[in-house]
């Protein structure tokens, strides 16, 4: 018989950044301890709960007890089991007993082979055992295991001293409507919870759960409470859209979990701030309201910040004029101190700032943020001259991008930098490329994000990314693992969408060689180049597999390790459409064959040299055709890849099919004469060079 299960462990206020960890491990650790005793049906179905004051988990189709096993039990081998008279010794009348058997006689035991000697054998039916054993064993497992920020060491009403992540006070276990007297902290299991601890009369906070499937409904019709999750978050979602009407709300999925591991019974309440504090930059008071309040701000459909925002409460009342009126409070000292800040920060210029750099310590091997800041400005003024930018103005916005680190507001909310100083530069006075670089220069922050929007932000972001990837990697710390303290693979990232989506005529090598320049003072300095840009094609490659590209295609355009990548999209698409083709397949086995060909004859192709085929060697038809048709379609593949048409390039090496099937089933590619077998693979190496111009297609061939 199967009935659905309910454990739920009532405490004081969890901490809301670790309740969903708290909830999942402690519902997991149950499940698994439950599967790994069989007292589940294969579908049987778990739900995790979780409140700011209890954990819970509810399943369905558990067993009350345990199914009876069969189990096979090696007892000893033969040679040490029987004497020479074949009597059982007395090891094995000491294992029978040790084994919970000592009536079993040598004649109950099967005698089987194990391996390459013989052992003695017993089968047996072990009975099922009950659920309060299984469960009272995976409760207790599963909350040794549970991930606890800090653990709280408290007293119990009896005395003793228990520890957990906060004092628990009720635990709930039942398997259909039949209380389990399980044991956990000092507790014994109930079918009795408590509701809201404000919107139930404090002398009717208990809930009596009548079976486990109606513990979520008892608890909110009951109780006001959301066990759930989810359906808080969903519930506060709704809510912040209706209460926005035609405004949108600013709701970043972590505000919204943590606020719905905040409440029992959300409910979303509007509230307003003076006017005057929109003179404020809109991020420094967006920040303060989600970072210190977890409030919900609003912006009009252009974006602009309203002066009203939203809260969600534990409370609901018809009358929220206190609850309102206390957060509007609450909230003004730190729009102050925002408006504060900035006022403050404007009366230093940015530049002004600059000596300062020399006080903070970037790395003590690397220097100091000066030293940082000339060494960025300086590859920022090359990236800049490669790209036809204004270099003096792109050394200026990179010289300026880090000062904004030593202001007032960026030192209250270290999110902000960057975006302060592209304010703070346009109060100076600064050319808008400049103040747009101070917080272009750190986009891409994460996957999706915008690229800089100007050519001087882009040599800027590029020079900041490359000079950390080359520095913190030459002084060894690349990350190891799931460790990247420094954001290596992010800074990766960023270059290599820049190079890409941007389409940038700039080389690898030449930008990892004018970032490694910019260190030569740094005492110890190795070049890392090598195995920062192997370290980049790694990265390369998930890109251009998240774009939608197959292994082969990537492998046929990476592999040639180009240094560019402005056309690398095109390259794949090209490969992609080649692929597709008919004549792919044969023609990509023969590239991979005339690869292995040329890799085992390089001496030969060097003694050939620049002298190329020689027509008056080639002897059999075949060999004639597919000089032949090379020399015919070469113009085409020159003019179509000059073009940039790498689709056409690799489309016209489909022509060639028939003369290069004929040529290796027809040609002895390694004849006896010198001559002849030189020839031959000439021509080889002129095709091979033809087909592998736009990507290597032998990485095609499985």
């Amino acid at each position: 018989m199967t009935q659905t299960l309910l454990i739920e462990l009532l405490t004081e206020e969890l901490p809301p950044k670790a309740l969903a960890k708290l909830g999942k491990a402690f519902a997991d650790g149950i499940v698994n301890g439950l599967k790994s005793r069989d007292f589940l049906e294969a579908d049987s179905v778990a739900t995790a709960y979780a409140t700011p004051r209890r954990l819970a988990v509810s399943i369905t189709k558990v067993r009350a007890t345990s199914p009876d096993k069969s189990i096979r039990e090696k007892v000893l081998p033969v040679s040490v089991a029987l004497d020479a008279n074949g009597n059982g010794t007395p090891p094995l009348a000491k294992k029978l007993a040790a084994l919970g058997f000592p009536n079993l006689t040598v004649a109950d035991l099967e005698r089987a082979q194990d391996g390459k000697a013989e052992s003695f054998f017993y089968t047996y039916t072990a009975a099922g055992s009950a659920l309060q054993a299984g469960l009272q064993a995976a409760l207790e497992d599963s909350v040794a295991k549970l991930p606890i920020p800090k653990v709280m060491s408290y007293q119990r009403p009896d005395g003793a001293t228990v520890q957990f992540v906060r004092p628990a006070h009720a635990l709930v276990a039942l398997h259909g409507d039949a209380v389990l007297p399980l044991t956990l902290l000092g507790l014994t299991g109930t079918n009795v919870t408590e509701g809201h601890r404000f919107l139930t009369a404090p002398g009717k906070r208990a809930v009596t759960i009548a079976d486990a499937d109606a513990y979520a409904a008892t608890l909110k019709e009951q109780g006001k409470v959301l066990a759930s999750v989810e359906e808080r978050k969903e519930q506060i979602r709704a809510e912040l859209l209706a209460k926005a009407g035609a405004d949108k709300v600013l709701m970043p999925e972590a505000l919204l979990d943590e606020v719905a591991a905040l409440v029992e019974w959300p409910v979303v309440y509007e509230c307003k701030f003076e006017e005057e504090f929109l003179a404020v930059p809109q991020e420094c008071l967006i920040l303060t309201m989600q970072t210190n309040q977890k409030y919900f701000a609003l912006t009009d459909t252009n974006g602009k910040l309203r002066s009203r925002f939203l809260i969600v409460s534990n409370i609901a009342t018809d009358t929220p004029a206190a609850i309102i009126d206390g957060n509007e409070r609450v909230v003004r000292p730190r729009l102050s101190d925002a408006k504060f800040f900035f006022e403050q920060d404007k009366k230093k210029t940015l530049e002004s700032r600059l000596p300062l750099l020399k006080n903070v310590v970037y790395h003590n091997k690397l220097g100091t943020q000066a030293e940082r800041s000339e060494r960025v400005t300086a590859l920022a003024g090359a990236i800049a001259a490669k790209l036809g930018a204004d270099v003096a103005l792109t050394e200026r916005a990179a010289r300026l991008s880090k000062a904004d680190l030593l202001t007032d507001m960026v030192g209250e909310f270290p999110e902000l930098q960057g975006i302060m100083g592209t304010y703070y530069a346009r109060n100076d006075g600064e050319k808008e490329d400049v103040a747009l670089a101070a917080s272009e220069h750190y986009q891409p922050r994460f996957a999706g994000d915008a690229l800089p929007s100007t050519v001087t932000g882009t040599a800027v972001a590029l020079a900041d990314k490359l000079e950390t990837l080359v520095g913190i990697w030459a002084i060894g710390l690349q990350p190891t693992g799931d460790k990247d303290p420094f954001a290596l693979r992010r800074h990766a990232l960023g270059v290599l969408r820049m190079l890409i989506e941007k389409r940038l005529s700039l080389s690898i090598s030449g930008l990892l060689a004018d970032a490694a320049k910019q260190f030569t003072n740094v005492a110890g300095f190795k070049d890392p180049s090598a195995d920062v840009a192997a370290f980049m094609f790694d990265r390369l490659r998930g890109i251009l597999r998240e774009r939608g590209f197959s292994v082969n295609e990537i492998e046929a355009v990476v592999a040639q390790n180009p240094d560019r990548l402005d056309d690398i999209v095109q390259r794949l698409e090209a490969v992609q459409a080649f692929a597709a083709l008919p004549e792919s397949a044969s023609l990509a086995a023969a590239n991979k064959r005339i690869t292995n060909i040329l890799k085992k004859n390089e001496e030969a192709l060097a003694a050939v040299g620049e002298h190329g085929v020689n027509v008056a060697l080639l002897k059999d038809a075949a060999e004639v055709n597919l000089n032949a048709a090379v020399v015919r379609v070469l113009p085409e593949i020159d003019a179509a890849f000059n073009q940039g048409d790498f689709a056409g390039t690799l489309k016209t090496l489909a022509q060639l099919k028939n003369e290069v099937d004929a040529f290796f089933n027809d040609v002895m590619v390694m004849a006896e004469d010198v001559a002849l077998r030189n020839n031959r693979l000439a021509l080889l190496s002129s095709l091979h060079g033809m087909m592998n111009r736009v990507a290597d297609i032998s990485k095609l061939a499985v």
